[in-house]
């Protein structure tokens, strides 16, 4: 069934007649939708949409096929290249399934192994730079701590956020507020996986969690919100959350 798929895109990018827009599309103009798409396949899963998710799963499809085809007419690779790639990443990493081994030597064993092969020596090699921040903080901290490089309990993990809160009061410019707000923010992800809280979850439930409270307020103010002053809207707020948690 990818053939029909394969060759719509292969229209679309004829020089000759195909799509002006889709002709002079490159790797890095589509990577912005990619990441969309891949974004708004999690949002239809999150909301339990399955027409949706069958919908955003053929855009998402799409944008795979759509870079196999830029890089088919620079003559770099195929789709045909993308799947076999990923068939025997897949069976490699299996050896318990798909070769001789009794059991896994273990997912993150075997990626290691192949970032080796691959010169990447350090252990955060290989973590995407384009990741959402909080994300790559999560992962790049994790890496660290699998080598050893990680506070042995809670404690001077606390500790650490603390100081870092410290130092972003006693920032004196700009520069210095955006660096230690950073390094607050990165303490705040290193303290959620000493909790074993995935930090962009909680993150994404606590903007939720404000959402609605602050809808809740908006629909049962009588007067323009940006009238009433913050003692007043705190009011608000505690009534929305007594609303809320009672619903």
């Amino acid at each position: 069934m990818i053939d029909p798929l394969l060759e719509i895109m292969r229209r679309l990018r004829d020089p000759d007649s195909g799509c002006e827009w889709d002709k002079v599309q490159t790797f890095k103009t589509i990577a912005p939708y990619t990441i969309e798409e891949a974004y708004e396949v999690a949002d239809a899963i999150e909301r339990d949409d399955m027409l949706a998710l069958k919908d955003e799963l053929g855009d998402l499809l799409l944008q795979v096929v759509f870079h196999s085809q830029i890089a088919s007419d620079a003559d770099q690779f195929d789709f045909n290249d993308v799947v076999e790639t990923i068939c025997d990443k897949m069976i490699r990493r299996h050896p318990h399934i798909f070769g001789a081994a009794d059991e896994s030597p273990g997912w993150e064993q075997i990626k290691a192994g192949e970032r080796e092969r691959n010169g990447q020596s350090s252990a955060l090699d290989g973590v995407a730079l384009a990741l959402p921040a909080l994300l790559r903080a999560q992962k790049i901290q994790k890496r660290a701590a699998r080598v050893g490089f990680d506070w042995p309990d809670k404690a001077p993990v606390k500790d650490k956020l603390l100081e870092e809160l410290d130092e972003v009061t006693a920032a004196t410019n700009e520069e210095e507020v955006h660096e230690e707000i950073g390094d607050l923010l990165f303490s705040a992800v290193n303290l959620a996986r000493h909790y074993k809280v995935d930090a962009e979850r909680a993150l994404a439930d606590a903007t939720t969690k404000f959402t609605k409270r602050f809808n809740e307020v908006e629909s049962s103010l009588t007067k323009d919100m940006q009238d009433m002053s913050i003692e007043e809207l705190e009011v608000e707020w505690q009534k929305a959350k007594a609303k809320l948690a009672a619903s």
